[in-house]
């Protein structure tokens, strides 16, 4: 996508795509690793979707973050969260936000291969 039309989407938006690229991306790196039951492969899931988990993966992301992805995270951070988080603090749940509005971004420009790369680092797995 051209970056003018990516900018012109909003932070919101971007978040919202990003939370089911990090889904996909949670559910084949389950499934490669040889879960078969639902009900353990959506206990599993929950590893890495909750926000504070999201928040710890986002720590080890910031230093290897672009200007450019850095800002992408910054802006899904700081969008008006109206809602009181229930499992994590209002910092953990803006930074997931943020998280997946970065992936989101990504997605849209097509960085297949950095998703891979940042998902990777985030959650420490091997890249097979």
């Amino acid at each position: 996508m051209e970056e003018n039309k990516l900018r012109e989407i909003s932070a919101a938006a971007l978040a919202y795509l990003g939370d089911s690229v990090i889904e996909i991306r949670v559910r084949e790196h389950l499934v490669n690793e040889g879960y078969s039951s639902s009900a353990r492969l959506n206990e599993r899931a929950l590893d890495f979707v909750r926000a504070p988990m999201q928040a710890k993966a986002m720590e080890k992301l910031l230093p290897l973050l672009s200007e450019e992805e850095e800002a992408v995270f910054r802006r899904g951070r700081n969008i008006g969260h109206t809602a009181k988080p229930r499992s994590s603090t209002i910092a953990e749940y803006r930074s997931a936000t943020g998280m997946e509005a970065l992936f989101g971004y990504l997605h849209l420009k097509g960085e297949l291969g950095r998703i891979d790369e940042l998902f990777a680092l985030a959650y420490d797995i091997e890249n097979k």
